[in-house]
């Protein structure tokens, strides 16, 4: 009995030596790389994704923060597993029959989720790039509406109407950010043609510029509203386009006062705004 305890003492103190300190080793070296590698990443991170210019710091950070939690937990993964089958054979287990079911196993789950794994993937670079905030105006094959939510699987609009839209992320082909950076006016102003070309011109730039000072709304333009040029020859007016440029959203509400402000001076000013009109001439027999 003493000789099998002596033994056996004998063995586990070789095992200890050898693959127990092999064992503290490998858990002690995946510590050191998770600390340097989470370091790095996030160093890597916050120089690399752009900065909005008109972005507040805390959405910045708040962004950053998204994509470093998102690869650190990719990298926690990966490295556990690595150690995870490292002490595995140290225990003397043989890992290719493990490695080769669990390879079958992922390409199973692949097949069955390679639409989520899509989406992830689009959402992951929706948030790096920036190409969208939660707060922007933005339009996904047709569907436009506010962000309300961003998650890697999908992101959540609500349109005018005050219908919630839930968009998978690899879904949209084209995405069409309207309020990033800046907004523009963007509008077409219809005069007769016998209307005194410059006299309208004047008229509508000074009606641009006093919406630009007017303490109501001189905070949301960055560009006084103009006249940019006689945009076309129609069939019964002269089309003037009309741009400017305001902060992120404010488009609309801006374009909304500028055409008020618009119609008054041009009745002020005796300036018409024709419509299309069709002439019928009845035969008499």
């Amino acid at each position: 009995m003493s000789i099998f305890n002596t033994t056996t003492s004998q063995a586990l103190s070789d095992w200890t030596l050898t693959h127990g300190i092999a064992i503290i080793g490998i858990i002690v070296v995946a510590f050191v790389i998770r600390y340097i590698a989470a370091r790095f990443l996030e160093k890597l991170i916050r120089r690399a994704i752009k900065r909005g210019s008109h972005g507040t710091l805390e959405s910045e950070k708040k962004r950053e923060d998204t994509v470093i939690a998102i690869l650190n937990g990719v990298l926690l993964i990966a490295l556990w597993t690595i150690v995870l089958l490292t002490v595995v054979a140290e225990f003397g287990v043989q890992i290719g029959p493990i490695l080769a079911a669990a390879g079958i196993a992922g390409v199973a789950l692949g097949f069955g989720a390679q639409y989520l794994i899509k989406d992830i993937i689009a959402g992951f670079f929706i948030i790096v790039e920036n190409q969208f905030r939660v707060g922007d105006v933005v339009s996904m094959d047709g569907t436009s509406g506010l962000v309300e939510e961003i998650t890697l699987r999908m992101t959540t609009l609500r349109d005018l109407d005050g219908v919630v839209h839930h968009i998978p992320n690899g879904n949209p082909k084209v995405i069409s950010n309207l309020t990033k950076d800046m907004s523009r006016v963007n509008l077409d102003i219809r005069i007769g043609y016998d209307t005194e070309l410059e006299k309208a011109i004047k008229l509508i730039d000074k009606v641009g510029q006093d919406l630009a000072a007017d303490e109501q709304w001189k905070d949301d333009i960055t560009e006084a509203p103009h006249v940019l040029r006689v945009d076309d020859f129609a069939e019964s007016a002269l089309v003037l386009k009309i741009l400017g440029e305001t902060l992120p959203s404010r488009q609309w509400d801006v374009t909304g006062e500028l055409r008020k402000r618009l119609k008054i001076a041009f009745d002020k000013h005796g300036i018409s705004m024709p419509y299309p009109q069709r002439v019928i001439h009845q035969s008499r027999k």
